[in-house]
This record gives C-alpha cells, sequence and structure tokens, in this order.
C-alpha cells in the first residue's frame, strides 16, 4: 500500500463517488474521498487528511474533465457544503442515485440481484433541478470584516458561506435574506455566536407553499429580546408572499435548529398549502416534503403500490401532517396516521377537516411506544411507512409483521437504512415486489426511494 501523508500531491483518476456525492480516486488501492470531484475525472489533488483506511483531498487542477462535467450554475458550490452534485450532468447524476438505491439494497438488504432487476423501476427525475426547494434553514454569522451573513455551512464545518439566494430555493427567498441582513446591520443586531453563546439571531427559517405562493418566515434567536424584532417583522410582511413572521427562541448551546418557544409576530401561525388536489395547514416544525413537484408523483406511486379498493384499512406510520394518508382517503375504507410531533398532528387533524375527509383518524403518539402498547390489537390490510432518515426501530417493525398486511408501502429518504429495515421484513413473510427512486433531492446525493413489499403467497394486483 502506498505510504501517504497530509499535504502529498497526487495525480489521480476518480473512479466513482461516495454516499455524500463526493469523488472516490485511489493511491494503489487507498480510497480518497474528493469534493467536487467528478466520476471520470484526471485531476492534481493535494492530501488533507489521511485515516486509517480512506483519505480526504482537494482538487488542485483538472488535468482532463469527466464527460459527465458540467460548470456550476451556482458561484459558491465549491465552497458550500450543501450541493455536492452540481457540476455533475443531470443524467449522470440519476443514474447515480440509480446505483445508489441498487447497490444498498444488494450489499445492506441481502436482496439477490435477481430479485432487484425483476423489482426495479426506472428513477423518476426532474425537467427543471433548480428552484424546488420549498424549504431553506439559512445559519447566521459574521463575515470576516465583523459583517452579518446568511448562507450555509462550508464542507465539514461551521463556516458559513454567504449565500441568500441559493438556486436550489425560491427566488422569493432572496429578498428576504437582504432584508434580515439590512436590519441587522441598521440596527446592530449581533448574529449569534457559538463559542461565545452571546449574540441574537442563529438562523432564518423559510417556507414556501408553492400551490398558494404563501411564505412563512421564522427568525431564530438566543434571546426573546430580540431588538428591533417589531420593525423586522413589519419590512418582512411587505415582502410579496409573505403571510407569518415568527419568532423561535433557541437558548441552548445544540446544533439543533428550532427552540421550545414561537412567538407570531404577524400574519398567521401556519402556512396553507395545496398538494394532490388537496389543501394542507403547515405548522413551523411540521414535516412536508420539501420538493412539491416530485412530491405529487410520489405520491401517485405510493397509491398506485398500495392498489387499494375502498375495503381497505391502511396505517400510516410517520405521517406528518397527513399528506399520504389524506391522500389515500379516498380509495380506503378507514386510515390511521401516527406522528410523535404535537403541532404536526393538530395540522393534519384540521387538515381532515377542511377537505372534508372523516375516514382518516390521527394519534399524537411515540411510534414504537404505540406499537409495544397496541401492537397485539393492531389490524392493517396495508401499512405505508415513511420515517425520518434513522429508519424504524426493531420493534415496529416486528409489530408491523405482526400485523400482517397484504402489502408495506415504504417511503424512504435514506437507501442504507431502507436496506437494513427491509431486509428484516424480509425475514419474515414478505418480499420485494416493486421499487421506484425518486429525485427528490436533486443536485444532492440524497435520494427518495418507494418500495412495495408484499406478502408471500398473496399474488399483487
Amino acid at each position: 500500500m502506498i505510504s501517504l501523508k497530509k499535504n502529498d500531491i497526487l495525480t489521480l483518476r476518480v473512479e466513482g463517488y461516495g454516499t455524500n456525492g463526493e469523488g472516490i480516486a485511489k493511491a494503489g488501492t487507498f480510497p480518497l474521498f474528493i469534493k467536487d470531484a467528478v466520476a471520470g475525472d484526471e485531476i492534481r489533488a493535494r492530501v488533507t487528511k489521511v485515516c486509517a483506511h480512506h483519505g480526504f483531498a482537494r482538487i488542485l487542477e483538472i488535468l482532463t474533465p469527466s464527460p459527465d462535467r458540467i460548470n456550476s450554475l451556482c458561484p459558491v458550490s465549491v465552497r458550500c457544503g450543501g450541493c455536492t452534485l452540481q457540476a455533475v450532468k443531470y443524467e449522470a447524476e440519476l443514474k447515480l442515485k440509480e446505483k445508489k438505491v441498487f447497490d444498498c439494497l444488494r450489499r445492506i438488504g441481502g436482496i439477490p440481484e435477481k430479485t432487484l432487476l425483476a423489482a426495479s423501476e426506472p428513477i423518476e427525475g426532474m425537467e427543471r433541478p433548480e428552484h424546488y426547494r420549498n424549504k431553506a434553514q439559512y445559519p447566521v454569522g459574521l463575515s470576516g470584516e465583523g459583517k452579518p451573513v446568511i448562507g450555509f455551512y462550508a464542507s465539514r464545518s461551521h463556516e458559513i458561506v454567504p449565500c441568500g439566494d441559493c438556486i436550489l430555493s425560491p427566488e422569493e427567498f432572496a429578498p428576504i435574506c437582504r432584508t434580515v441582513i439590512e436590519t441587522m446591520e441598521e440596527f446592530h443586531i449581533a448574529p449569534y455566536d457559538e463559542e461565545t453563546h452571546t449574540g441574537f439571531i442563529r438562523h432564518i427559517f423559510l417556507r414556501k407553499g408553492f400551490g398558494t405562493g404563501e411564505i412563512m418566515v421564522c427568525v431564530v434567536s438566543a434571546k426573546e429580546n430580540l431588538p428591533c424584532k417589531d420593525v423586522l417583522a413589519e419590512r418582512l410582511e411587505q415582502i410579496p408572499g409573505v403571510v407569518s413572521v415568527l419568532l423561535n427562541i433557541n437558548p441552548e448551546r445544540t446544533n439543533v435548529i428550532l427552540g421550545d418557544k414561537t412567538i407570531l409576530l404577524c400574519g398567521k401561525e401556519r402556512l396553507t398549502d395545496t398538494l394532490s388536489g388537496l389543501s394542507f395547514k403547515i405548522s413551523l416544525k411540521a414535516f412536508y416534503q420539501v420538493n412539491p413537484v416530485m412530491t405529487e408523483r410520489l405520491y401517485r406511486t405510493v397509491a398506485e403500490y398500495a392498489s387499494l379498493t375502498g375495503n381497505e384499512e391502511v396505517w400510516d406510520i410517520c405521517c406528518g401532517i397527513g399528506t399520504i394518508a389524506l391522500t389515500l382517503a379516498g380509495h380506503a375504507r378507514l386510515v390511521h396516521g401516527v406522528e410523535i410531533v404535537p403541532e404536526a398532528v393538530s395540522d393534519a387533524r384540521e387538515n381532515a377537516k377542511r377537505n372534508g375527509i372523516d375516514n382518516v383518524d390521527f394519534i399524537c403518539a411515540d411510534i414504537t411506544e404505540f406499537v409495544q402498547e397496541r401492537g397485539e390489537s393492531l389490524h392493517a390490510d396495508v401499512v405505508v411507512l415513511d420515517p425520518p432518515r434513522k429508519g424504524l426501530s426493531r420493534t415496529v417493525l416486528d409489530t408491523v409483521i405482526r400485523m400482517s398486511p397484504e402489502r408495506i408501502v415504504y417511503v424512504s429518504c435514506d437507501p442504507a437504512t431502507l436496506a437494513r429495515d427491509l431486509a428484516i421484513l424480509i425475514s419474515g413473510p414478505y418480499s420485494l415486489t416493486r421499487f421506484r427512486p425518486f429525485d427528490q433531492f436533486s443536485r444532492s446525493a440524497h435520494v427518495e426511494t418507494v418500495v412495495l413489499m408484499s406478502k408471500v403467497g398473496v399474488e399483487y394486483a
């Protein structure tokens, strides 16, 4: 094996991609992860860190660009830690994500390649993979010149790269960011300092309803007595589309963005949006898919995989504000939704009322505790699983198996935890029938996947 040390300069050929979209090249057999490298690039790179089994490097020069390399549309993508695939052709990005899902299901899930090939369906991509996100969370800090800045963290650091007009976010977010910065400068409002635990503004949280055009602005402050908060709220409310201005208080030494207390400064407490022909109220802390265009396609696939006839009892586990449950309600006899976030459950119940849907009930509970208490009495014809990135506990998966639904539809935002969970379901009486990746997070390495698991011996219609 080649002996490497920090600051070594190497000529490398990039062979593939890591989990987070970094290019991977090998010095001999030793893998190096290289941000912004594209598979097929020949580069000169400087080694920045050497670990026991892998290392990191930085591009010094692109000697021969990959056929899949393009010029990034974002001027700060090299420094920013957000997008990792801005320099990759979109067609190549989609192939990368298909391969990522396939490889995880095969290696981690232990699903035979023959089964995967029979069940796989082409990835669903976007026509325009820019300005698609309905939510952004901007950290606020100081520049090297001591001026307040809004942007995103640089890769593997908490250094803020100024970027108030992200190419993935709605164009309406840019004037909001400018207004916050200008007001901070005018009234000398200090951003929060992580090291000294002083200052005020920590983050700006923005959300837009693509179906309604409504925008929610939340200023996250370390202290409630934010100077000129009323002036800031008044200015923000004048920006077209803004219907809600909130102040969230987070006094803790933590990387968690939102605190427990939220104050309405002006406008409405919740945002309104439309999705799949339904109307939804969305609270600040409620989960809501970030890509509305792809979400509608994804939900159509969930409904297709669920194959409802109108007679089924459906459980939607990790239901959020009820988007999937309410989308399926018109095709089922009864739908139950379970969610741990109280604000989301409140939204879900109101969303059922505002859409005139009365065959859905929503339960606020920790899903693991809920199934431990009620597991033996639960019945389902179809179960929909839509967990966070960490996936589901063994207790929940074992209970789903005991509920013995004919079909399980799993919506995942992490192929690795999806594969781990599917291995458990396959160890029960379930087999993989269909799966389709969705490019829900264009220009990043993340990918959404919808999977259909069918009970062995039950023919899929």
